[in-house]
């Protein structure tokens, strides 16, 4: 019920297609009722059906009488212009009948598709806009195929289970509905009976479809599994190769592949249940009707005529396309139920990184950064533990220590990447919790080890998040960051596409790429991840060189693996074990006996 609610939301700003798709498939129902009684007069002509010879009582218009209209016009008609013309007006009704049923299915199709292609791009586009929220550490447990798949094929799933099913709810109910009245008016009995046979009916295909959901829900599981192989496969690749682990790859995949294929056979075969299912039971219902209808003709009960009982089960057989649609639309809704629940679990997914209603503008960095008693674990495990140390505006400020010691954790606080468990970061004396997020993202230029670059050009790589792009400053900070030069050398200049994450570039034209990008910011804060650990030496100059130029008049904090590109920082912070051991000057720590920082240095000189 809750996926209902949810899905009427998404469906809430289409209520006027939603009105307009309505009143167009009453209009189609009532015309296409209308081309298919028409069959009653054309055998009562063709066979001299006394009923068309009938007049029209005296009497006041009841229920019954109303049925008999077109009999008492035809009968008129005959009489007049003879059987034959008749007929043939009768043939002209059925044309124009079929015109304007077939005009309004088209147009009740047509606010659907709106209302289709509406609710899709609106369900993708607040997925996406969630995945730009959710906090880095989401990620490390989920897999990108995963929510690959969640935002491309569950979304599609509801499109083409869910959606395509609702034109068949807001359709077919109301062609059910009005055919009944004419089989109330028509014979009440023969009716009732029918209706009675309904229920057992529905009972046995919602038995055969009480597992689909959670089938569907697995299957779905699976494809987000099998598209992480064939992501990490292509990220991958040199290592595979690299490895010779082709077939051990393969074996990986095939075996993904097989799970999914016994999932998705077992699911299309419930789907595919629906249809003959409910044809079959309609079959069973129109044979009882037919034997029940024929006594009731041949004994003269309850009015019945042979033209009645025939145009009787040619209105009642119209009744089984749109109840077996709903069958079959019954099953699809509660396939696609499956992707709306995987969608939720994305929608649901906690948003840690919230920002206060009553958050604080920030326009600029004044004075200090200051980590107070700063904690954090990630899954329970401590990653740090009670870190406080205050870095002044214009300070230089290195953060060493072995792999996984919590380096990158701590800088990814300060742009609230994620937020402290215990204690407080603080810029300018404000919790940086308390700030406007997107202002607080504006102080800093972020350069990471692994540079990420988009299939774009240099220039809108370089001027990533800058509203209003200026040529000149574009070229400006590509000169700065060294990059100028290997920019305009290429096909296309600063237009040149660089491909996807950067691949046509090497190591160290991506960095340069990713520096101009942080000079083009010009943020006053600057955090460096160890932008030059995987360089070559060369590229590395050049790197090291802008970042000097990119770290002037800036306040900088730099985790380096490299000790010799921190030594004239003006502190160094050695972090082990998620705790800040040491603090000083590169001298004042390379004269402490047994510490961290001289060991670790004595390391990189041998």
């Amino acid at each position: 019920m809750k996926n209902v609610r949810i899905l009427l939301g998404y469906l809430a700003p289409f209520k006027l297609q939603a009105f307009k798709n309505v009143i167009f498939n009453v209009l189609s129902a009532f015309f296409a009722l209308f081309v298919i009684t028409l069959i009653k007069p054309f055998l009562g002509i063709l066979f001299n059906d006394p009923s068309v010879t009938a007049e029209l009582s005296k009497s006041a218009l009841s229920i019954n009488s109303l049925g008999n209209l077109e009999d008492v016009f035809l009968s008129k008609f005959v009489m007049e212009y003879g059987k034959l013309t008749a007929l043939i007006l009768v043939c002209i009704f059925v044309v124009v009948a079929s015109l304007f049923k077939n005009g309004f299915i088209f147009l009740a199709y047509n606010s659907m598709a709106y209302m289709r292609a509406g609710t899709v791009r609106n369900l993708r586009k607040k997925m996406y806009d969630k995945i730009l929220r959710l906090p880095l550490s989401y990620f490390s447990d989920a897999r990108k195929g995963d929510v690959m798949t969640r935002i491309s094929n569950d979304v599609q799933e509801i499109e083409l289970s869910v959606m395509s099913s609702l034109t068949i709810m807001f359709r077919d109910p109301l062609y059910i509905l009005i055919f009944l009245l004419y089989l109330m008016i028509t014979s009440f009995q023969l009716t009732l009976f029918a209706l009675i046979m309904m229920p057992i009916s529905v009972w046995l295909i919602s038995k055969a479809s009480k597992t689909l959901k959670s089938s569907s829900f697995a299957g779905q599981q699976s494809l987000g599994s099998l598209l992480s192989v064939v992501e990490e496969s292509l990220s991958g690749l040199r290592i595979i190769k690299g490895f010779n682990a082709e077939e051990k790859m393969q074996k990986q995949f095939g075996d993904t592949n097989e799970k999914y294929s016994k999932i998705f056979k077992r699911v299309a075969r419930k789907a595919y249940l629906a249809s003959p299912l409910s044809e079959f039971l309609a079959t069973i219902v129109i044979m009882i009707l037919m034997y029940i209808g024929a006594r009731m003709a041949l004994n003269g009960a309850g009015n019945m005529s042979p033209s009645k009982l025939i145009t009787f089960i040619a209105v009642f057989s119209q009744i089984i396309p749109p109840a077996k649609n709903i069958t079959t639309a019954s099953f699809m809704i509660k396939k696609g139920m499956a992707s709306i629940d995987r969608l939720n679990q994305v929608l649901d997914a906690e948003e840690k990184i919230s920002e206060k209603a009553n958050a604080i503008p920030v326009s600029g960095f004044n004075e200090s950064i200051e980590f107070k008693n700063v904690s954090f674990a990630y899954n329970c495990e401590p990653v740090l533990k009670d870190i406080s140390f205050k870095i002044k505006k214009g300070q230089t400020v290195a953060i060493v220590g072995k792999s996984g010691a919590g380096k990158s954790t701590l800088v990814d606080l300060l742009p609230r990447f994620m937020d402290v468990d215990k204690g407080s970061v603080l810029i300018d004396g404000v919790d940086i919790r308390d700030m406007k997020i997107k202002d607080l993202r504006y102080l800093m230029g972020i350069v990471s080890q692994q540079p990420i670059l988009f299939n774009n050009s240099f220039k809108e790589n370089i001027a990533f998040g800058v509203d209003e792009i200026s040529m000149d400053k574009v070229e400006s900070a590509a000169r700065i960051a060294h990059a100028h030069d290997f920019i305009i050398e290429t096909e296309q200049g600063y237009e040149n596409i660089i491909g996807e994450s950067g691949n046509k570039l090497s190591g160290g034209q991506k960095q340069r790429i990713s520096i101009a990008r942080a000079i083009m910011a010009n943020p006053p804060i600057l955090i460096l991840d160890e932008a030059t650990s995987a360089l070559d030496t060369e590229s590395e100059r050049f790197v090291q060189d802008a970042i000097l130029k990119l770290m002037e008049n800036r306040t900088s904090i730099v985790i380096a693996h490299r000790l010799s590109t921190i030594q004239h920082a003006d502190f160094i912070l050695v972090i082990d074990d998620g705790r800040l051991v040491e603090t000083g000057t590169h001298n004042e720590l390379i004269k402490i006996e047994n510490g961290i920082y001289r060991k670790l240095h004595s390391f990189q000189a041998l």
